[in-house]
């Protein structure tokens, strides 16, 4: 057999074996070359600013190359070692490690370039996709052709060119280092041998599962007024981190091992076929793969909390707006209000109006406030807030000698936590005025820029209201440079909504929130869809690619493993078990291996997010729900797939 014949059959066989890695292969070099096509693509240009994420994208790019390397790499060095023994038949019959080499290299630069090259195609091909994906999740409007970039084309070349080079050097080391008895003994070093798990493997275990408890715990307490400066808050964070990675290792490394230990001895020792081929087989290579399952469960996780948190944004974009912006339009002077008034009539478009004088205030919360912060620049005694008249406002009337709180930010809320009741005093410039606070409202009534990013509005009696202003302070008011005794919220209300578009239009047209703190609620969220729906977008293609690379490399280790129990398989065929008997207990094993470092990363992901979400939005379960089980449904795929290789290596044992 010549050396062209014998590298066209390890060509077609790797194909056969290897068929998801070249897809996993052609898609991130299909993924790569659409994202750098985005960043030299006319079409971005003509979005004028509206979606600033050059930088964004260009970053995913090279978390992209980072996955696709360390994936690249592992998947090689698992494919020399399976290859091990054809090596050192190759040096038995007397070819040389140059000339082995050589063979190696030819194969790999056929299957590794032909699949570049295709996945370039399918990166072209799909690139007007990829962009039709991000204007729609950003909201914007435009149209697009198919473009091909050269420099993207010759970008993508040199990267994963490098990328191979990496490959070859690994390849020369692994033949240079090796002997031919080595050769022989590379895939026979599997942690095979039954050894009795010891005292220090149960404590490790038991201690990765204290590590991850304490680790939920504490991030469940993280903004809950537990940590009262930045400098605990960051400590906190960090040792949530450690303690989560460092307990999931521990956690593989011990813990799956014991609780396998003790249902086997449970069963004094007796287990059946489908036992034998799943706990047995989990118990005595868990321990091994430790590492590696450990970065899997991580990045699993934070893929599914970056996702799960970019689209609490993207989900919450309206209703975020409605917060910030509780009119259709806000505003605070008159005569830009005259303007947009006066705009809308000419235009036809009805509308009603509500005015609000707003006046701030230096507020006592000492009394109401749980949160004891310890910063130095926080004084509870002395909060401004906007103070509001509950003249005209529908649903609240208070006394004299109360106060109402409404429009509470739901971030604020969770750190600085206040009472439902309790004495504040409102404090004038030369007086005080002693008030009896009566609870929360949620309503929102003023624009986030007369609230101070969030904190509360106080709604007192006319009367209150009148005193405060004549005893006003104008320094801390919005504007104390033109000495106003108090400002004017104006929103406006547009009464048919189909009439929202034609309204923000006429809005944008007048130019009045260059000049004014004049604020759109229409605009305002299609620029959260925008940020946010870019994150969306650079995650979730980035969380696939991980998905597919991780979900791959768990699936050659599973084939690996296969193909090393494959004589077990053999035996017991002879002893009478038949294919569906040794099938089932491959099911439970494929779900133990596949399922549990998805588990692990789904309660990972649920407390990271869960600790933190009221940041990014106002809705937590529907988004977060959605993207696990879309999650889960794509890496049950490899689970499935290793399931049917299975099938194929029992069917071949005999």
């Amino acid at each position: 057999m010549s050396i062209n014949q014998l590298i066209l059959r390890n060509l077609k066989k790797n194909l056969t074996n290897y068929y998801l890695y070249v897809f996993a292969l052609i898609f991130s070099v299909g993924l790569y070359f659409a994202f750098v096509t985005l960043q030299f693509d006319p079409s971005m240009d003509e979005t004028k600013g509206s979606v600033k994420g050059a930088a964004g994208i260009r970053t995913a790019s090279i978390l992209l190359i980072a996955i696709v390397s360390v994936f690249l790499l592992y998947a090689n060095n698992l494919f020399i070692k399976r290859r091990s023994k054809e090596i050192g038949l190759f040096q038995l019959i007397g070819m040389t490690k140059s000339k082995i080499f050589r063979l190696l290299t030819t194969e790999n630069f056929l299957l590794y370039f032909g699949s570049l090259l295709i996945g370039i195609f399918i990166g072209f091909a799909s690139s007007k996709l990829i962009k039709m994906i991000l204007f729609k999740v950003t909201g914007v409007e435009i149209n697009t052709t198919l473009h091909f970039s050269t420099e993207a084309f010759v970008q993508t070349l040199l990267v994963f060119g490098a990328i191979y080079v990496l490959i070859m050097v690994m390849n020369v080391i692994f033949i240079k280092n090796q002997s031919i008895l080595s050769l022989f003994r590379v895939i026979s070093t599997a942690e095979g041998k039954v050894k009795k798990i010891t005292v220090f493997e149960i404590m490790m275990g038991i201690l990765g599962i204290a590590l991850i408890m304490i680790g939920y715990y504490v991030s469940s307490k993280l903004f809950g007024g537990d940590f009262t400066t930045m400098t605990e808050l960051f400590m906190a964070m960090i040792f949530i981190l450690g303690s989560v990675i460092i307990g999931t290792y521990f956690f593989y490394k011990g813990s799956v091992r014991f609780i396998t230990n003790v249902i086997r001895k449970n069963r004094d020792g007796y287990l059946n076929i489908n036992e034998v081929l799943s706990l047995s087989s989990i118990m005595f290579r868990m321990k091994s793969n430790a590492f590696l399952l450990t970065i899997i469960t991580t990045v699993s996780a934070l893929a599914i909390g970056l996702l799960s948190l970019s689209y609490i944004s993207y989900y919450s974009a309206e209703k975020e707006a409605e917060t910030s912006v509780p009119a259709d339009f806000s505003l605070s002077s008159v005569e830009s209000a005259e303007q947009l008034k006066l705009a809308l009539k000419e235009e036809g478009i009805a509308f009603h109006e509500t005015k609000h004088e707003v006046i701030q205030v230096d507020v006592n919360l000492e009394d109401i406030m749980e949160t004891k912060l310890k910063e130095k620049e926080f004084d509870p005694k002395m909060m401004t807030l906007s103070v509001v008249s509950d003249k005209g406002l529908k649903d609240i009337n208070v006394s004299p000698d109360e106060t109402i709180f409404t429009g509470y930010a739901k971030v604020l809320s969770k750190m600085l936590t206040l009472k439902d009741s309790g004495e504040i005093e409102l404090m004038g410039k030369t007086k005080s005025i002693p008030q009896t606070f009566i609870g929360l409202q949620d309503d929102h009534i003023l624009s986030y820029n007369f609230t101070s990013g969030g904190l509360p509005v106080a709604i007192v009696d006319e009367a209150v209201f009148e005193r405060l202003k004549k005893d006003i302070n104008p320094e801390i008011q919005i504007n104390p440079e033109l000495q106003l005794e108090s400002s004017v919220y104006i929103g406006i209300d547009i009464e048919d909504k189909k009439n929202i578009k034609s309204a923000n239009a006429v809005f944008q047209n007048l130019k009045l929130s260059e000049n004014d703190t004049a604020l759109s609620r229409f605009e305002m969220a299609n620029i959260q869809k925008q940020v946010s729906g870019l994150g969306m977008f650079i995650v979730g293609f980035l969380g696939l690619t991980f998905l597919i690379t991780s979900g791959c490399i768990l699936y050659f280790k599973q084939m690996d493993e296969g193909e090393d129990e494959k004589r077990n398989y053999t035996i017991l065929r002879k002893l009478g078990f038949t294919q569906n008997d040794l099938l089932k207990g491959i099911q439970l094993k494929q779900l133990f291996n596949f399922g549990i470092p998805l588990v692990v990363g789904l309660f990972h992901s649920y407390f990271a997010v869960k600790s933190g979400w009221f940041f990014f939005g106002t809705e937590l379960w529907t988004p977060m729900i959605a993207v696990m089980v879309l999650y889960t449904a794509l890496y049950s795929i490899f689970g499935i797939l290793s399931v049917l290789y299975s099938k194929k290596v029992i069917k071949e044992a005999l």
